[in-house]
C-alpha cells in the first residue's frame, strides 16, 4: 500500500505518516515499509496516469510502500 493509500485511511496527510515512519524507524523495518527506486516510480505513474513533475503536481519524493504486516500491527 502506498503511503498516500495509507494517509487517506487515516485522514491525515501523506507527509504525516512518513515523519512517523522517519521519527520511528526502529519500529519499520525494510521488509514492513521501504522506498520504491526511482524505475519503480516511473512505472508507477505510467500504469496509472498519475501527473508527473513536469505537467505540475505529482510527488517530488519515492513513494514509501507498506506491507501488509505492518497494517496488522
Amino acid at each position: 500500500m502506498l503511503d498516500s493509500e495509507l494517509a487517506r485511511l487515516y485522514h491525515v496527510e501523506t507527509k504525516r505518516i512518513n515523519e512517523a515512519v522517519k521519527n520511528n524507524i526502529e519500529k519499520f523495518p525494510e521488509r514492513f515499509s521501504f522506498l520504491l527506486t526511482n524505475e519503480e516510480t516511473i512505472n508507477l505513474r505510467s500504469k496509472f496516469s498519475t501527473s508527473s513533475l513536469n505537467n505540475h503536481g505529482g510527488n517530488r519524493y519515492a513513494s514509501r510502500v507498506f506491507t501488509e504486516q505492518v497494517l496488522k500491527i
